[in-house]
Order: C-alpha cells, then structure tokens, then sequence
C-alpha cells in the first residue's frame, strides 16, 4: 500500500464527485420517463445497503485492500483470480468513462479532432494525477468541490430566471404504476452511478479516521442521488421526456436553452468545465483503483511505474470498446449492467462478506 492518508471530508467530497462524474453527462434512468427522478432515488437508497457491504469488509479488514482481503477470505489462489477481475473491472470502467467525455469534447468543442487524441490528451493529466497518489488527488478534489458547487449553484440559478422550466413535463407521476421505475432501478440505477462505488473499497484502508468512513460514505451517497434527481427533474422539465431520451448529453441540451434578455446564452463551455472535473475524478479513481491494485497483488515496489502501461490499455480500450457512440451507451446502460455490474457490484461483495463473518465468528468462539 501507498502511504498515505485522507481525511474523512475528503472520502466524502471524492465519492461526491465520482457519483456525479459521468452521471451528470450521460443519459440515465429514462426507461422510467418522467419518473426517472424516482428511479434515481430509489437506486440511491439501495447503495446505502452496498456501501454497508463495502464497509462491513473494510472493518473486518482495517489495514489491507481488497485484492489482500480476498486472499484471505477465499483461498490465495482463488483470491488473486478475483483480485486480477476486478483489476480488469476497474480498467473496463475507467476506458468507459474516458470515452463519454472524449465523445462530449468532440462533439461540442473539437469536432475535427480525432477521438485518440482528445481521449491521450485528457488520460496525460489523470495519468500525472494518478502518479502523484491519493493525497493529492483528494487535495485536488477539496479545491475543485468549491468550485462545481459554486458552478452548479449558479447554473440553476440561470435556469429559473430564464423562465425555460415547465414542471408540468413531470406529470402524471407514476403514469404506468411502480413497476417500470423499480424495473429501472434494478436494472440501471442501482449500478450506474452508484453501485459504481465499488472502487473506494481500495481507498478506504487509507483513510485516517476509519471510524467515519460510514457516515461520510452514506451522507456522501445521499446528497449525490439528491443532485442527480433534481438534475434529472429540471432536464424533463425544460426539455421533456422525448427530448430528453433522444439527447446524447440532456444536461448539456438544458443549458443551450437557456436565454436571458437576449444576450446571456451559449453558457455550453461555462458548464462544460463542471463535466470535465466530474469526468477527471471518475477516471483518475478507477485507474488508481486498478494501479494500486495490480501494485498490490503482483507485489510491485514502484507502483508509479505501472501509470504508463495501464494508461496504454485503458486508451485503446476506450477506442476499441465500441464502433460509435450510440452503440456503446447502448452497451453502457442496458447489455453489462446483469452479466457484468450485478456480480462484481453485489453478488461478489455479498457473498465475501458472508463468508467473512462467519471466520470472524470462528475465530472469536476459538
């Protein structure tokens, strides 16, 4: 392990800003419609159960990662195979990830520029960030946490003074019953964003003050399902469901709508930045996920060594991992959210720790 600590507040401002991340970017939850606000919170409320898996193993395991933890639990040799899956998980999330907000910057700012470049450039940064460790990353996030607040607040500002909302597009509420919102949920939501968090099991050992882990990662779930429910009330609201569903970025689309007496508008690179930050902490995170593990299992003395290699992959999976845009949000939130997220998000977790309390119970009756 690296060493190093973060504070409490700043385990709550990093999983604050990899919740939001892509989440703000992406379309999510529109299989429910204008319920999706609902959707969302219900996906919210099931992370708190996750996020009490991860910490229950965490404080059977204070000192140590995951990828040790698991040897631990379930065999060496079988806990290195899954320690190297969720290596890769990490991998293939963060490639994801990087392509999302590679395809945002072309389409809105560089539509001449090749995807590779757009995507090396912004890995260069996270992959310098990364080098660095946790401390400065979550350094980084305090500062930047300001700053998105700051833009957010004054964004929706914006919105309500260009008259541009319509809370009617929110009605009927519950129009075909619950059934639709809790299939959403359990099929998207519950995983993306928030079961997607996951990956702060191999920040927790770093933290200084273990005993907050739980009420910073809870307080920190909640008030990001909060953000994102009302992100998703206010882009219904303004541009409707159809519009919505058929937007590549609706966040995005919301805000090109905004228009005051005439000469505020085109604020499209003003909240482009808050999209770029979210996107930095989501990747930077994942990949340290992945660094810090491999470092770990293989028993690497240098794991700044491991950036570069890592970083090659990660990029030209995020070239590879889909032929275009559409197909590969297609994949994103409807093809690997039951083979891929539900094992590696609940099943896995679930079933070590069970496997975990009862060694525990062994040990303390010996």
């Amino acid at each position: 392990m690296e060493k190093a600590k973060i504070s409490a507040y700043q385990l709550f401002v990093l999983i604050v800003l990899f919740e939001l991340g892509s989440a703000l970017l992406i379309p999510i939850a529109l299989e429910a419609k204008q319920d999706a606000w609902l959707a969302i919170l219900l996906g919210m409320a099931g992370s708190f159960f996750l996020f009490l898996v991860y910490y229950r193993l965490f404080h059977y395991y204070p000192d140590i990662l995951p990828t040790e933890y698991m040897q631990k639990i379930v065999g060496k040799s079988f806990g290195k195979f899954l320690a190297f899956l969720y290596i890769l998980y990490f991998m293939y999330l963060a490639a994801r990830v990087l392509r999302d907000f590679g395809e945002m910057l072309i389409t809105f700012a560089y539509p001449r520029t090749p995807l590779f470049i757009v995507n090396a450039l912004f890995l260069l940064v996270i992959i310098y960030s990364t080098r660095k460790g946790i401390e400065v990353v979550a350094r980084t996030g305090e500062l930047i946490f300001v700053l998105i607040f700051f833009l957010g607040i004054s964004g929706n500002i914006l919105i309500f003074i260009s008259g541009i909302i319509d809370f009617k597009n929110l009605l009927p509420v519950l129009e075909e019953g619950i059934m639709p919102v809790l299939k959403t949920t359990f099929t998207q939501t519950l995983y993306i964003p928030f079961g997607e968090a996951i990956v702060f099991a191999m920040i927790l050992p770093y933290l200084n003050q273990s005993k907050k882990a739980k009420f910073a990662g809870l307080f920190a779930l909640g008030l990001s399902g909060l953000i994102l429910a009302f992100i998703m009330v206010i882009n219904i609201s303004v541009l409707g469901v159809n519009l919505t569903s058929r937007s590549q970025f609706p966040l995005l689309s919301t805000i090109q709508t905004i228009q005051i007496d005439g000469f505020l508008e085109r604020l499209d690179a003003y909240f482009m930045i808050t999209l770029i930050f979210g996107g930095f902490f989501k990747i930077s995170l994942y990949f340290y996920g992945a660094v810090t593990g491999i470092a770990n299992l293989f028993n690497f003395k240098a794991p700044s060594r491991l950036v570069y290699p890592i970083g090659i992959v990660i990029l030209l999976l995020s070239i590879t991992i889909a032929s275009n845009y559409a197909e590969h949000i297609s994949e994103g939130t409807k093809f690997i959210q039951l083979p891929i997220q539900l094992p590696f998000q609940v099943i896995i977790p679930v079933l070590l720790l069970i496997i975990a309390f009862f060694k525990h119970r062994k040990k303390r009756g010996k």
